[in-house]
């Protein structure tokens, strides 16, 4: 009976052995993080006089600019110039492609159609009432807001956990306006050499004025400079880092944000078609 009983126990603890040590030479390990990958980069021909040579965004088209040495920065005339000339050869080589020509009024520069006139004056104290928080993010909306009492059926809707249940006329110019600046902060950086962290002195209104031919309802969608599926900051970052020879923009860069509400203002009633070419 003794033996009997060891026979089973050993085979056991061969199994607990086997076990512990498939644990001690598998340790878990945490997957990597993903890395993104750089974008490529737009290689233009090297000048045999030392001379600046730009290349437009499709990756093939360049231009040398007499006159102005590698390393240095052109004026805005100068740039304005060679980045036209630029896009005539680029149209010249491909007569059939599709364009958008400049849109209208800037939106940036323009009143919003539905804004209000005026935002309507600030409740006055009452010193006998309860504070009434107007913080709609948290739901947190008083019996008063803004300009006007919230209706029954707004209350209602705060009642059930609804968080824009509840806002006033006030409220709305807040955001319009809050918008707005931001779409102009957008067209600023734009349109500024400087200000999106170009090196020669191009800027992206350039090549296309007031966001032309951008197409940000077609994103994401497969670049072949870019080898791969793009959102519209990707391609922001590749005209950046090779027409205007500045560095990448990281995701949360206020101008990058900026650049994307600005580009997208200005296809405002343009359908979505992800992926279209």
């Amino acid at each position: 009976m003794t033996l009997r009983m060891k026979l089973l126990v050993v085979p056991c603890a061969a199994l607990s052995f086997a076990g512990g040590v498939a644990l001690a030479t598998s340790p878990v390990t945490k997957p990597a993080p993903p890395v993104s990958e750089p974008l490529p980069k737009h290689v233009v021909p090297a000048s045999k006089d030392g001379n600046l040579v730009l290349g437009l965004c499709d990756g093939e088209t360049s231009l040398e600019v007499e006159g102005v040495k590698e390393g240095q920065k052109l004026t805005r005339e100068q740039a304005l110039r060679a980045s036209s000339k630029l896009m005539a050869d680029w149209r010249q080589k491909n007569p059939d492609a599709l364009w958008d020509e400049v849109p209208g009024p800037a939106l940036a520069q323009a009143t919003p159609p539905n804004a209000k006139k005026s935002p309507a004056p600030a409740p006055q104290p009452n010193p006998g009432a309860k504070p009434a928080s107007s913080d709609v993010r948290q739901g947190g909306v008083g019996a008063e807001s803004g300009a006007k009492a919230v209706p029954q059926q707004q209350k209602a809707h705060l009642q059930t956990g609804h968080t824009y249940g509840a806002y006033s006329e006030r409220d709305e110019q807040i955001w319009a306006d809050s918008t707005q600046a931001f779409v102009k902060e957008g067209h600023r950086v734009f349109h500024d050499a400087e200000a999106v962290g170009g090196t020669v002195g191009v800027s992206c209104d350039m090549c296309h004025p007031d966001g032309a031919n951008t197409h940000p309802e077609t994103y994401p969608k497969y670049q072949v400079q870019l080898g791969r599926v793009a959102l519209l900051r990707d391609m922001i970052n590749w005209c950046i880092e090779n027409p205007a020879r500045g560095k990448p923009l990281a995701d949360g860069d206020p101008r990058m944000r900026a650049m994307e509400a600005y580009i997208y203002a200005q296809r405002k009633g343009t359908k979505l078609e992800y992926g279209k070419h």
